[in-house]
C-alpha cells in the first residue's frame, strides 16, 4: 500500500510529463504555422560569409585577430596588453550552450557558477558570488550593471546567441581603462550587425528541464545603406531537483524582443539603433533565521522582472580633403591648415 505522499509524486511525475507533451505538441503547432507563410526563397537562407574556422588559421594569423576591449580601439591581439581571450561565434554554435553564461564557461580562469534555475555567480581572479560586483559586463558597448549592488543579473541578460558575433573576456586589471568595475575584468559582447544576419532564422529547444526555448530573427533591406532586423525569444527552465528530489521552486520563463537598424552611407560612417524588452517571472527560495527549532525557515516567492534598453551609436569618419572649403565653415581642410602653419 502506497503512502499518501507517494501518490502525490506519482501525480505531480504525471503530470510533469503530461505539460512536457503538451508544450513539445504547441511548440510543433507553432513552427508548421509558420513554416508555410514563408518564401521559397527565403526560407532558412544561410548568407553567404567568407567564413574562416580558427582551426584551420596559423598562429601568425591567431595573432592578428582583432580586437577592441583592452584599449577601445581595434588592435591585434598579439599587442594588447591584457589577459584575454575571445569566444567567437564559431564557439558558441559548436559547444551547444544555451545562455550567455554557460558561453562564458568557454573562456580559460572564468569562474562561473550556477546556483539555481536562474541565479548565476560569474567573475575573474577570486571574489565570485552572486553580487559580484568588481566585473565590467558591456552588451554592443552598453554597460548591464545594476545601480542595486552594481553587479549584474545575469538571468535578464539573454540575447538570439546566433546574434552575437564574439564574445571579448578580459581577465585582471588589463582593462581598467575602461574605469568602473573593471577591476577584475571585462567582458564585452559584440552582435553582428544587421546587415549580416539577413533572412529568417528560427531555433527552438525542448528537454526535461530547459524548454521549451524558442527564437526567431528575421533580417531585411531598406535601400543599398540600411538594413534591419527583429526578433523574439521565449525562455522556460524546470524547477530543479533537491537531494531528496524534491523541487526546488526556481522555475522561471521569460519574453522578449528587440531590433537593429544599421545605416552605413559610406564604408567610413555608421548609425545604429537598436533596443531590447524583456519580462518574465522567477520564482525563488530564501532560507531565514528563526527563534525557534529548526531555526529556519524557507520563504517561496515569484518575482515579477521587466526592463528594456535603446542603444543609438554613430561611428563618423574625418575626411581629409585636398580641395578648398566652400565657405559653409563646417568642413575642415586639415592638411591645408597644417601648410599654413608650417607644421606640414
Amino acid at each position: 500500500m502506497r503512502s499518501s505522499s507517494g501518490v502525490i509524486h506519482a501525480r505531480q511525475t504525471v503530470l510533469r510529463k503530461r505539460i512536457t507533451e503538451w508544450k513539445q505538441w504547441a511548440f510543433l503547432a507553432a513552427f508548421s504555422f509558420v513554416l508555410p507563410a514563408i518564401p521559397a526563397e527565403q526560407s532558412f537562407s544561410v548568407p553567404a560569409t567568407n567564413k574562416v574556422d580558427v582551426m584551420d588559421m596559423n598562429l601568425e594569423d591567431l595573432m592578428k585577430i582583432t580586437v577592441t576591449s583592452p584599449s577601445k580601439r581595434p588592435e591585434k591581439l598579439a599587442d594588447a596588453a591584457a589577459a584575454i581571450y575571445v569566444i567567437t561565434q564559431e564557439d558558441i554554435r559548436r559547444s551547444g550552450v544555451t545562455s550567455i553564461p554557460e558561453a562564458l564557461r568557454l573562456a580559460p580562469g572564468m569562474e562561473v557558477a550556477r546556483q539555481d534555475a536562474h541565479t548565476w555567480a560569474i567573475s575573474s581572479r577570486g571574489f565570485n558570488d552572486e553580487f559580484a560586483n568588481q566585473l565590467l559586463v558591456l552588451i554592443d558597448g552598453r554597460s548591464v550593471y545594476t545601480p542595486l549592488f552594481a553587479g549584474v543579473y545575469w538571468d535578464v541578460q539573454d540575447l538570439t546567441l546566433e546574434d552575437i558575433n564574439r564574445i571579448e573576456v578580459i581577465r585582471g586589471p588589463g582593462a581598467a581603462l575602461w574605469g568602473a568595475n573593471a577591476v577584475n575584468g571585462v567582458i564585452n559582447i559584440t552582435t553582428k550587425r544587421a546587415k549580416d544576419t539577413q533572412g529568417l532564422l528560427i531555433s527552438g529547444i525542448e528537454g526535461n528541464e530547459e524548454g521549451p526555448i524558442a527564437s526567431f530573427r528575421y533580417g531585411g533591406k531598406i535601400d543599398e545603406h540600411s538594413y534591419y532586423r527583429v526578433y523574439g525569444k521565449y525562455v522556460h527552465r524546470d524547477n530543479s531537483r533537491l537531494p531528496d528530489d524534491s523541487p526546488a521552486n526556481d522555475s522561471w520563463s521569460m519574453w522578449r524582443g528587440g531590433f537593429r537598424y544599421d545605416l552605413e552611407p559610406t564604408a567610413q560612417n555608421l548609425l545604429t539603433v537598436q533596443g531590447d524588452v524583456y519580462s518574465g517571472d522567477l520564482n525563488q527560495s530564501v532560507t531565514v533565521p528563526t527563534l525557534s527549532p529548526p531555526y529556519s525557515d524557507v520563504l517561496r516567492d515569484k518575482v515579477n522582472v521587466f526592463g528594456g534598453n535603446v542603444l543609438t551609436r554613430v561611428v563618423g569618419h574625418e575626411h581629409h580633403r585636398d580641395q578648398a572649403d566652400h565657405g559653409t565653415g563646417r568642413d575642415v581642410d586639415r592638411d591645408r591648415i597644417a601648410r599654413m602653419i608650417g607644421r606640414k
